[in-house]
């Protein structure tokens, strides 16, 4: 039988190998029948062989001997400040890399902890694999201490949800879980662990199950030619993408059968990026709580081509008010069933495919007119404002500005849901996906900061930026400590408005008048400062761009607190409020 000391060993020769080695790791296993584990170090195997290279979480006393497993791993075991934390690091990570983020906890309050990032993670189509520990078997019929109902709480909110309750399952369960978390339309699972099963040793003879390829699902010819036949007859197509087309991959399919068709191209939120806005068939993104200028390309459709749309990104009453317009439904699955989502023809399979085989047997249309043209100047002159605008507080159109000529085409933004989410995603020219992310499934408040770790993880060599304001920063800002001690360099921007500024924003818009949404603020530099972050505070709109881009090129972690001007949200909602005719 080989010991501990023995497994030890064996384990550090293989974290030794080269780099390119670790990567491959989950294909060149020692062999299992010659070792004996524990349920944890097996789970911890398993996970191995599923690529996982990160795992956040928190260590309690219910999960002791998973986290001590990944001592001898080549997993890297972040720590963090809060089971939240913890899981919006895992979702961003899958969200950005496509691969399962992984997160775990201890039982009861830690596992009721990740409900929220593991949410987002279901409602944004992300995979995700949320572990948590529970209480042993042989005490969780009854009441007990610590003892909630897990499983059901954990089921609405993922795709798949189950308990090992024999040791000898973990190889099959893991397996599943990612299978379930990465396939199909991706998503959130739950495995729970527990305590007695997680500590059974003398396991021989189990090892994680090889992963299977699947052939890809490729449209049908005859759901192409149906939709030909619709786009065919069009006269005023416009095309909507959505977060499915980032999912697969399918950009330059998509700038293709836009070019080929001279078909305009909008993207919802989660969109942003797949469709390039510096392309000249670019109208911008679609999703603001008024009815924005790109909202006058849908009014004037005849025909709305979703790709990769998600009803959960936007309501589709917002762009099909009267459902009189005919829908051609392209993704992976079929379509939500809605009374403003008509679907009058149905492409499903790999989206690139689909636009490809599309493209090749419709002949293309006019292309942008007039309408078009003036949506695109329209976001674009607000945008050339708030470069040229030195008022102080600075105005929203000015940080977005700034932003941009702040980062790379490549780097990425992580935009936390509040006001600053409806300047930004209307206003920042994106150019490649996952670029700009933003919630909008479950739209969460405070994931930007935890899951800028996630992001700096997935690509190291990108800058980072988390855009967020003060009601969300102090929600998770803990996680400052998390990304220091781990040596994660990212940059905290805080728009600072001292309210929850888009309550706020809607109550002045829809009430006449708000309450109960302001508050007070610490000192956020030395606040930063005292986590051993590096803190500045912009004292003037000039000085926003070069501390944005003096933050972005040192390697440490930073936050730049910026005051902002709101008064700007009403302004904007009364212009477009008086945009009642096509533009």
């Amino acid at each position: 039988m080989t010991t501990h000391g023995s497994l030890q060993e064996a384990v550090s020769a293989r974290r030794s190998s080269s780099s390119a080695g670790k990567s491959k790791g989950a294909e060149e296993k020692i062999v299992a029948e010659d070792i004996t584990l524990t349920a944890a170090q097996l789970l911890v195997r398993c996970l191995e062989n599923e690529g996982v290279e990160y795992i956040f979480g928190l260590p309690g006393e219910e999960n002791i001997r998973l986290v001590d497993a990944m001592r001898d791993s080549t997993i890297r075991f972040i720590v963090v400040r809060h089971e939240q934390g913890a899981s919006f690091m895992a979702d961003i990570y899958g969200r950005v890399t496509g691969k399962a983020g992984v997160c775990i906890s201890t039982l009861g309050p830690g596992a009721i902890n990740l409900l929220l990032g593991t949410a987002d993670a279901f409602t944004d189509s992300t995979p995700l694999v949320a572990i948590s520990a529970q209480v042993g078997l042989n005490r969780i019929h009854k009441e007990t201490h610590q003892v909630v109902d897990l499983l059901s709480m954990f089921k609405p909110v993922t795709k798949w949800a189950e308990m090992i309750v024999d040791s000898a399952s973990v190889p099959e369960m893991v397996r599943e879980a990612f299978e379930k978390a990465q396939t199909s339309r991706p998503g959130a699972v739950y495995l729970c662990v527990p305590e007695d099963i997680e500590a059974i040793s003398g396991l021989a003879g189990l090892r994680p199950l090889a992963r299977s390829d699947k052939a890809d699902s490729m449209p049908g010819p005859a759901q192409i030619a149906r939709a030909a036949q619709v786009l065919q007859e069009a006269t005023k197509p416009i095309i909507l993408a959505g977060h499915g087309a980032v999912r697969d991959y399918a950009g330059d399919a998509l700038v293709r059968f836009s070019e080929r068709l001279r078909i305009p191209v909008a993207t919802t939120f989660m969109g942003k990026g797949i469709f390039p806005d510096d392309h000249p068939n670019s109208l911008g993104t679609i999703g603001f709580m008024q009815h924005d200028y790109v909202n006058f390309g849908f009014d004037e459709a005849d025909v709305i081509i979703c790709v990769g749309y998600d009803l959960q990104e936007f309501d589709p009453v917002r762009i099909n008010p009267n459902a009189d317009k005919k829908i051609l439904h392209l993704h992976r699955y079929p379509a939500e069933i809605d009374a403003h989502y008509p679907v009058t023809a149905s492409v499903e399979g790999n989206l690139s495919a689909a636009l490809d085989g599309l493209a090749a047997i419709i002949t293309p249309k006019e292309g942008l007119d007039a309408e078009d043209r003036k949506i695109r100047n329209l976001l674009r002159e607000e945008l050339e404002y708030g470069a040229h605008a030195d008022a102080y507080p600075v105005k929203p159109q000015r940080l977005v500005s700034d932003i941009r000529a702040a980062m790379g085409d490549s780097d990425i933004a992580l935009v936390d849901t509040g006001a600053l989410k409806m300047w930004m995603a209307r206003l920042y020219p994106t150019y490649r996906p996952n670029t700009c992310v933003i919630s909008n499934g479950l739209a969460t408040m405070a994931f930007a900061v935890p899951g800028a770790i996630g992001a700096k993880l997935a690509y190291p060599d990108r800058k980072v930026l988390a855009v967020t304001g003060d009601g969300s920063f102090l929600m998770n800002s803990q996680e400052l400590e998390t990304a220091i001690r781990e040596r994660i360099p990212f940059v905290v921007l805080v728009w600072v408005d001292d309210a929850y500024g888009l309550i706020k924003w809607k109550m002045d818009l829809e009430l006449g008048h708000h309450s109960f949404v302001d508050f007070g603020n610490p000192d956020l530099v030395k606040y930063a400062e005292s986590f051993g972050a590096r803190g500045y505070r912009v004292e003037a709109a000039a000085d926003l761009l070069p501390t944005l881009k003096k933050a972005l090129a040192e390697d440490v972690v930073s936050v730049v607190v910026c005051p902002v001007d709101y008064s700007e949200n009403i302004r904007l909602t009364g212009k477009l409020g008086q945009l009642t005719q096509p533009i």
